[in-house]
């Protein structure tokens, strides 16, 4: 056993691999826990209608944080990889990218504003849009994406981490009624904003990162680097965060509280507890195939396997503990809600069963491929969604997304190859 451990940490780069691994495992367990203690009261408290109006909320403020987003999350995270050990070039790119984000921060807004006072639907909440719109300012401010590249994850970890308690303790405090509903995502603006000035402080200060003004090249750069990652990101909410947001647009409030709760629970199973491996390993495969492809790719294969190994066990124990589960979090076992978390379990086997390879494509360099398969799926997965959506309800919503998935997975199985 002690020979194992030892072998785990011989090298430098195996313990900054187990450091960033144990320290996003304890983000995601954070993850895990925290919303299973403030969700269950928010559902009690509020009610499945008004917390069907703050999940939806957030759904359409979501598009806005793809757009700030642009792809660098994947993108900026490989260049800052790959130059880290260069302080010149990693304050250039941060730079670039800081600036564009802002940029994008700033249309995000002028859209938004367009869209809540041009529909009746958004206007008679426009308080609710705006407080929630907190969020994007607050992950624009946090570059989660740079200290994913610097492979220094325990600053992602502290950082959300002190967020979520924030919100979570101040739930307990100010959420008291119904009425209350509107202090949401006030509290979630605040969480959000403290993350993302402590993370500027510490990445001015602690990794001595200077600001300067960018080159037009640099931003060129960065522009088309993070391309066709965003618009396989568009494509993706086409059947991701536009889930939630046609259950929204054509059910009420309550039925879109039930399909929340259900998609609430899915996003912990999806993620928690290998959610942690993809993103301390996506740095450390971009820079491992730099060096050796074939190292890279072998290393990608044992980390799939084992991630569709570990649903195959534990999906089924969760499909059946599914009312025991429900009731726990949402006080009754709603049989809406039931009904939809088990059959996106089946959706969540399909996407963890393609995790590490669809990431392999953007390691290899193949970001066209990446982007050709989500766009694909995303202009098809949208229509199907909303759709699927009009006709059946939030079952439609879950069907459609089995359907997109699985095709998902094919289609990166024949592209990979």
């Amino acid at each position: 056993m002690l020979d194992k451990i030892k072998r785990l940490t011989n090298t430098e780069d195996k313990r900054r691999l187990l450091s960033n691994f144990m320290s996003l495992s304890v983000l995601q367990g954070a993850n895990y826990v925290l919303p299973l203690i403030t969700l269950p009261y928010l559902v009690r408290v509020l009610g499945p209608e008004k917390y069907g109006l703050i999940a939806f909320a957030q759904a359409f403020i979501q598009y806005f944080n793809i757009l700030t987003d642009y792809g660098f999350n994947l993108s900026a995270t490989r260049e800052i990889s790959i130059h880290r050990n260069n302080a010149q070039k990693v304050s250039e790119i941060f730079s670039s990218v800081m600036i564009i984000k802002l940029g994008l921060l700033f249309l995000s807004f002028v859209i938004m504003s367009i869209l809540v006072f041009s529909f009746w639907k958004f206007r008679q909440d426009w308080l609710i849009y705006y407080l929630t719109f907190g969020m994007v300012v607050g992950q624009v401010l946090f570059p989660v994406w740079f200290f994913q590249g610097m492979e220094r994850m325990k600053y992602i970890t502290f950082l959300n981490i002190t967020a979520k308690l924030i919100f979570t303790i101040a739930i307990f405090v100010f959420i008291r009624q119904a009425s209350d509903y509107i202090y949401v995502p006030l509290i979630n603006l605040f969480g959000y904003l403290v993350a993302g000035a402590l993370a500027l402080r510490i990445v001015f200060r602690g990794f001595k990162i200077g600001f300067k003004v960018p080159s037009y090249l640099s931003l060129i750069h960065q522009l088309k680097e993070g391309w066709y990652i965003f618009i396989s990101t568009i494509a993706i909410s086409g059947y991701t965060s536009s889930r939630l947001f046609a259950v929204g647009l054509f059910t009420d409030n309550t039925i879109t509280g039930y399909y929340a709760i259900a998609e609430k629970l899915m996003n912990v199973v999806q993620t928690f507890p290998l959610g942690s491996l993809v993103q301390s390993l996506y740095p450390r495969l971009s820079n491992i195939y730099s060096e050796s492809r074939e190292r890279a790719k072998s290393l990608m294969n044992r980390f799939q396997n084992l991630t569709t190994i570990v649903y195959l066990i534990g999906l089924p124990i969760i499909y059946f503990l599914a009312p025991l589960i429900i009731k726990v979090i949402a006080g009754e076992p709603y049989p809406e809600v039931i009904l939809a978390f088990r059959l996106l379990l089946f959706a969540v086997f399909f996407i963890n069963a393609n995790t590490f390879r669809v990431h392999f494509l953007l390691v290899s360099g193949k970001d066209s491929v990446y982007s050709r398969i989500h766009v694909i799926m995303g202009i098809g997965g949208f229509m199907l969604t909303f759709l699927m959506t009009y006709f059946f309800s939030f079952i439609g919503t879950v069907i459609s997304l089995i359907v997109i998935e699985f095709i998902m997975l094919i289609l990166t199985l024949k592209y990979s190859k």
